[in-house]
């Protein structure tokens, strides 16, 4: 199976691997335990959140270790909008399930959502997200980087009108972490999130930055872990892998970088004599690692398992909804038809990924198209 689907998931690196494994034999005493194993987790801790907030070109104070990329977004959105009187979030309507979710639990405790389109290119309308602003805005969540056709977000120009109007600037950073460099930005956002699996660390560890001195009001009273941000334990090997994959893929970022625009090249250019029968969804791409299609005359579940068993693994969308079998978000926000969004497939590349690879998967929907699109 050649793997397209890195937007929703990464193999570990043999280096996360590696730091994981040692860090579960030699690192396992509790972080909050006095006695001296515990004290050595926590100072591996300690330097594992010195060096992620270095990655990310922020205050190692703010830097909270999560479970992951959907802990992240509910703290993150959760602890801004409680730091303030008003009960009004903004956010777009291409956003992550994520913060749809959390927002759903903020808006049952009174909270009042308004959730902005995009623009015909996969950007958020800033005008009128500044035409939603009330009195009582508390929040604006714009993720940076959409994972479904890998537009990137005006983050600064939505930082200042959040300036402009007294409000919090929360992103969801999950797809941008290790593709673009994200200390152009992280100085725009209040907090933000970001995600282990998705720069080929272990599943099951992010982390949401903070500014130092917003007022914090867990949801749960945890006590001592990660100044009871969050519940549970922390989990020490899992953050030390996920520290070790962040440093290797921000020092080879440009190189990455590099790689990812020449297989999105390289696919464009292979799949060029159907460009007839699809369609490329997204104008600006500053992550080239996704490409997000639309499929004339075929549903893009159909190519999925399709392509699937011709050896392929693409998706149609974000992975966490596609069992509510739903058009992509991104596609509605952008005012798509339904109908129109059912075409839709995604194609996500890695470091792995190699120009035969995308060679192959620009022949199998060739052939698809052609098949399907005979007169």
């Amino acid at each position: 199976m050649i793997y397209f689907d890195y937007a929703a998931t990464c193999p570990i690196d043999d280096m996360a691997l590696k730091v994981y494994n040692e860090a579960a034999k030699s690192y396992y005493g509790n972080t909050v335990s006095l006695h001296d194993q515990g004290t050595t987790a926590s100072a591996l801790l300690e330097h594992c959140r010195r060096t992620l907030a270095d990655q990310a070109g922020v205050k190692k104070e703010g830097i909270y270790f999560t479970s992951g990329g959907t802990e992240s977004n509910h703290i993150g959105l959760s602890v801004l909008a409680k730091a303030r009187e008003g009960k009004h979030i903004i956010t777009a309507q291409a956003e992550h399930s994520s913060v749809h979710y959390t927002l759903e639990k903020l808006a049952n405790e009174g909270y009042s959502i308004t959730k902005i389109p995009f623009t015909e290119e996969g950007i958020v309308n800033l005008e009128a997200l500044e035409a939603a602003i009330r009195k009582d805005t508390a929040v604006v969540s714009i993720q940076l980087v959409n994972g479904e056709i890998g537009t990137l977000q005006p983050v600064n120009a939505i930082y200042f009108i959040c300036q402009k109007w007294g409000i919090f600037f929360h992103s969801d950073c999950i797809q941008a972490f290790g593709k673009v460099d994200l200390t152009k930005y992280t100085k725009y956002m209040d907090s933000f999130s970001i995600s282990s699996h998705k720069i080929y660390g272990p599943k099951g560890v992010g982390a949401v930055y903070l500014t130092p001195p917003i007022s914090i009001h867990p949801d749960l009273l945890t006590g001592s872990h990660e100044k009871g941000v969050r519940a549970g334990t922390v989990n020490v090997p899992g953050i030390a892998a996920f520290t070790a994959a962040a440093q290797e893929n921000v020092s080879q970022l440009e190189n990455h970088q590099k790689h990812l625009i020449t297989l999105n090249s390289a696919f464009k250019q292979a799949i060029f004599s159907v460009q007839d029968k699809l369609k490329f969804v997204g104008n600006t791409h500053e992550d080239a690692s996704i490409i997000g299609l639309l499929l004339s005359g075929i549903e893009g579940q159909w190519a999925m398992l399709e392509a699937n068993r011709k050896g392929y693994a693409i998706s149609t969308g974000s992975a966490c909804t596609l069992h509510e079998h739903e058009p992509a978000r991104t596609l509605l926000a952008m005012g798509f038809s339904g109908e129109t969004a059912k075409t839709f497939v995604r194609i996500s590349f890695g470091k792995q990924t190699t120009i035969a690879d995308v060679q192959g998967l620009a022949d199998c929907l060739i052939d698809m198209l052609t098949v399907t699109n005979q007169p």
